[in-house]
């Protein structure tokens, strides 16, 4: 999903993981030179052991 801004991403992808009961990673951040990821404050340890291993993927890409 593509949102306008970070607030309107927050929100919407908040509200899938939860009524879809999905894991959801986000936002990750595309078109910086070097893998760069953002947690949101209230993210559990799984969703940093979840990002970390995508920043990790990330980085092998490049």
């Amino acid at each position: 999903m593509i949102f306008p801004n970070l607030d309107t991403g927050n929100i919407g992808y908040k509200l899938v993981q939860r009524l879809a009961k999905a894991e959801a990673y986000g936002p990750l951040c595309q078109g910086i030179s070097k893998p760069v990821n953002d947690l949101s404050r209230g993210c559990s340890s799984q969703d940093v052991a979840g990002v970390i291993a995508i920043t990790a993927v990330q980085a092998q890409q490049n």
